[in-house]
């Protein structure tokens, strides 16, 4: 079966309101040990999947999980085993996973890649859960959602002592409609200050293994979109959204979580600029795009970008000068001082409820289905998408002659358009022949790399005019990059030149 569940972090200060709601007179309160099994290579991990046995009451359940649609739906498969060989096993320290009942039925597919006796013999116990778990149901006209709240540790597979906690509230739909399940969760979202997590219990215990506190931050590409050429204009936006969402959550949920990787805020600006481009080129491909979700995308952008800005000067423009001689400025009071971190920016309610949405709205039923859609909805993706890679294309060359000539904020619209050209041709590559598409792209990106390094550099000149004014170590800075602008200027034209003579696939 398929689980549709949403997890979320809880915040401190919320904790007893949550309590409060959480145990009520029908609650029921267990304690969850779960055994994880994987190979010494984690090969399961790798394949997305997840082997467990748990204790639930009396029973004791085997369950496979398996990778969903990234976001809120994933396979899962339980099994009862017998009591008193697994108690017996427990003891003798030689507890395993029965493998023999994924041989056949619609789990075994699961299972394709791998040759299970050479599995079966390769499993470990990697690390164990310890939960309590407190439950209560919330149901309204035939729809059931599960509330859970979790509070527990993750140990090490063999060595107790090293531990990681579990503090985390999920919402499964036991019944009914999946948009009960969102309204739920928006619900208790704004009440307590939830925010979304991306992390199970199972990559809790990979996370503790490796000795890392978050995952690695997720890239665009990490996941392929999955487009074909006859797609309706409202399914090939549904099926965007959804790729911009896997880079997004992800990367999301480690900042909410307390991750002060700059490579975090950095591949979420991105995720947050591709999902903006879509639904800002496409926004006419459905009628059931809420116009909320662009003002607050792009609130959380910026404040990001203050962040990733002045992370920047510290990091890669201040040690690039001081290799040409420049003396040393200090950035990190400006980074430390900002009002708004990137933690305060992801946790705000409005951006947390604006992602629900956004996951509500990819996982939703086909827009041709719905009333009030546009007519651009039931037609062709690909004949839609041509008109706008044309059209954006077209603008690019034009400026390609006269960049030099442009002011900077002309220089700027230039640069996002270029930008934007290059993801929307990442999002339409599957519905092309691929050798086209990748010799395309391979004219955008060298240009995308100059105008962005410009752009820093125009940034950066900024800054240290400003902070010039108290300090005077920064107006070496601010010389560097005045002589060097007329300069870069003409490479970033030079540049735009080759794209204007890319062989466009469309």
């Amino acid at each position: 079966m398929q689980e549709i569940e949403l997890k979320f972090l809880v915040p401190e200060y919320k904790v007893n309101a949550l309590m409060r709601q959480t145990k009520i007179k029908t609650s029921a309160t267990s304690q969850l040990a779960a055994h994880y099994f994987d190979t010494p290579e984690r090969d399961l991990a790798n394949a997305g999947m997840a082997l467990r046995i748990r204790k639930e009451d009396a029973d004791w359940v085997q369950t496979i999980k398996a990778a969903g649609d990234g976001m809120a739906a994933r396979l899962e498969h339980n099994h009862v085993l017998d009591q008193e060989t697994t108690e017996q096993a427990i003891n003798e320290q030689a507890l395993a996973p029965d493998l023999s009942i994924y041989q056949t039925g619609e789990i075994a597919a699961v299972f394709q890649d791998f040759k299970m006796k050479k599995l079966a013999k390769s499993l470990q116990r990697q690390y164990v859960t310890d939960v309590e778990r407190v439950t209560r149901l919330v149901k309204k006209d035939g729809n059931v959602i599960e509330v859970a709240y979790d509070l527990g540790v993750v140990k090490h597979g063999e060595d107790e002592t090293q531990q990681s906690s579990i503090h985390e509230v999920e919402f499964e739909l036991m019944q009914g409609n999946t948009s009960y399940l969102f309204e739920v969760a928006k619900t208790w979202c704004k009440r307590y200050k939830l925010c979304i997590s991306t992390v199970t219990k199972a990559e809790r215990g990979g996370l503790l293994l490796a000795g890392k506190a978050h995952s690695d931050a997720t890239k665009a590409n990490a996941h392929p979109l999955e487009v074909t050429d006859n797609l309706t204009a409202s399914d090939f936006l549904r099926a965007v959204i959804h790729h911009c969402m896997l880079q997004i959550l992800p990367n999301a949920s480690a900042i909410a979580a307390g991750s002060q990787d700059g490579n975090h805020v950095h591949q979420l600006r991105v995720g947050i600029r591709r999902l903006r481009t879509a639904l800002k080129f496409f926004a006419d491909f459905s009628g059931s795009i809420n116009s909320d979700w662009m003002p607050v995308l792009k609130q959380t952008f910026s404040l990001l970008g203050e962040y990733r800005d002045r992370e920047l000067l510290q990091t890669k423009t201040q040690p690039m000068l001081e290799n040409k001689g420049a003396p040393f400025v200090d950035w990190a009071p400006e980074r430390d001082s900002l009002q708004v971190a990137p933690i305060d920016a992801v946790r705000a309610n409005d951006f947390q409820v604006t992602l629900l949405e956004l996951i509500e709205y990819s996982m939703g039923a086909t827009d041709g289905d719905n009333a009030g859609e546009t007519d651009a909805a039931s037609k062709p993706a690909k004949d839609q998408v041509n008109k706008v890679l044309s059209k954006l294309f077209g603008k690019i060359s034009k400026a390609s002659s006269h960049f030099a000539d442009l002011d900077i904020e002309a220089q700027h619209e230039v640069r996002k358009r270029l930008k934007s050209l290059r993801y929307i041709s990442e999002f339409a590559a599957p519905m092309y022949k691929k050798k086209h598409t990748k010799k395309f792209l391979k004219y955008l990106e060298p240009a995308q790399e100059v105008l962005g390094e410009y752009n820093d550099d125009i940034v950066g000149q900024e800054f240290y005019r400003l902070k010039a004014e108290s300090d005077a170590a920064a107006w070496f800075a601010v010389g560097y990059f005045k002589a060097q602008q007329q300069h870069a200027a003409r490479d970033c034209a030079v540049s735009l030149k080759s794209v204007q003579d890319a062989p466009v696939f469309w």
